[in-house]
């Protein structure tokens, strides 16, 4: 196989940084297609975190290409800080990474609103990480956006800035009673961060279907998780981008066809960061069983601490119908290592009626029961292990019964945050 999508099928936080990065050292191509710099993952290397936000996980193999398409909306200030840490890791990065001419701009009037629409809703705010990420996408939908091929051009970003400012100032002075924002000053803004930014603009889709064509190896990296996907994810607790393996196809500007395999990286049990319901979640004794810090169970970009709970079959059932899921890569193993017994959710029961996969209405989905069967725990360190084979049997079991339920082979299993810490099942981007 040659191309390779890797999608969270759970709310995201699924382990994707790591999975990711054990891919991308065999891989010619690493593309992100979507979000922004809300989505975060972390890789542990030699027991140092390294911590990226847009910027692909393949940045530190020196001989993988990392390309962000227009399907991702792109903070200038955010990016370049990403540069700048990468510079101080005295990771190199010359001629590897670049910037799609399509990806859409975020301007501090998006991170302004951002803020501002989820103080609004009070009681009904989403747990937005007030990015500006919803704003950009709507002004893209709106047809207002700036790309970034506008955003390098000053000649151009002058008429596209003064007919978005006309909009966002109205919004901003009727609504909210804000200052409207200057034209000049955030032109000169915009263009010392154009000056920087320019040289990474690239047309980056050409690129990939012209290394698809030639049968390069080329991976690409889902942010978030199918659970936020903006059309079917549990609406309106979602991201702004279709976060499922279509999507990402559409953001690289590729057809469904030039992908050979869906990767679906799945945590061993359930969490989430933000509002919204979680079927399975913990009661208050069951959390004890659980130590948050030992879990690293904390949001890479927001620093909150994320709700957790038993696997949910129905979800990831849901999510392996969505993304035709050909494998799945299961994580965090370990952290179930101490449970005397360990539950996982089958089904749901709601008003009587047994569902296979979770209701539309968000009103319904905080009302379902979930139905559990309860495994026995196997009570031995799995960190150490080296191979799928040595795993303790009941804990080979758990992930077989996983297996069964979802209707998706198991290629990988994660026992810790390390590389070496992964068990392989399947061989990807052979030689």
């Amino acid at each position: 196989m040659s191309s390779i999508i890797v999608v969270g099928a759970q709310w995201g936080d699924e382990g994707k940084g790591k999975i990711t990065d054990i891919l991308a050292k065999s891989a010619d191509f690493v593309v992100r297609a979507q979000g922004g710099n809300n989505a975060g993952h972390t890789i542990l290397i030699d027991a140092k975190e390294l911590r990226f936000h847009l910027i692909p996980s393949g940045i530190l193999h020196p001989n993988t290409q990392c390309l962000i398409t227009g399907g991702t909306v792109i903070d200038p200030s955010s990016f370049l800080e990403e540069v700048d840490c990468l510079r101080k890791e005295g990771i190199d990065f010359t001629d590897r990474l670049w910037l799609s001419n399509y990806a859409h701009v975020i301007f501090p009037y998006h991170k302004l609103l951002d803020k501002l629409y989820e103080k609004q809703k009070k009681d009904q705010a989403i747990g937005t990480t007030e990015k500006g990420i919803g704003p950009c996408y709507a002004d893209r939908s709106s047809r207002i956006g700036i790309r970034l091929a506008e955003f390098v051009r000053p000649d151009i970003l002058r008429k596209r800035l003064q007919t978005a400012l006309f909009s966002k100032n109205q919004e901003l002075q009727s609504i909210f009673q804000q200052e409207p924002l200057l034209l000049d000053s955030l032109l000169e803004e915009c263009h010392q961060l154009a000056a920087k930014l320019k040289s990474f603009v690239a047309p980056v889709e050409e690129w990939i279907a012209e290394a698809l064509k030639k049968g390069k190896k080329v991976l690409f990296e889902g942010a978030q998780g199918t659970l936020l996907d903006n059309n079917f994810g549990s609406y309106p607790y979602v991201t702004s981008s279709n976060t499922i393996a279509a999507g990402v196809a559409a953001g690289a500007g590729i057809g469904p066809t030039r992908i050979d395999h869906v990767l679906g990286v799945v945590k061993t049990y359930t969490t989430r960061v933000g509002e919204g319901p979680l079927p399975t979640a913990f009661t208050k004794e069951e959390q004890k069983m659980f130590v948050a810090s030992k879990a690293r169970e904390i949001g890479t970009t927001t620093g909150r601490a994320r709700r957790m709970g038993w696997f949910d079959a129905c979800l990831v059932r849901y999510s392996a119908r969505l993304n035709g899921l050909d494998s799945m890569a299961l994580t965090k193993l370990d952290i179930l290592d101490t449970l005397d017994e360990i539950k996982i959710c089958t089904h749901y029961r709601l008003d009587g009626v047994i569902l296979e996969s979770p209701p539309a209405l968000i009103e319904d989905l905080a009302r379902v029961e979930p139905i559990y069967e309860v495994l026995e725990g196997w009570r031995k360190e799995t960190s150490q292990v080296s191979s799928y084979e040595k795993l303790p049997e009941k804990a080979v079991y758990y992930l077989k019964r996983i297996s069964e339920l979802i209707d998706v082979p198991i290629s990988m299993v994660s026992v810790g945050p390390d590389r070496k810490s992964t068990l392989f099942l399947q061989q990807f981007f052979k030689k």
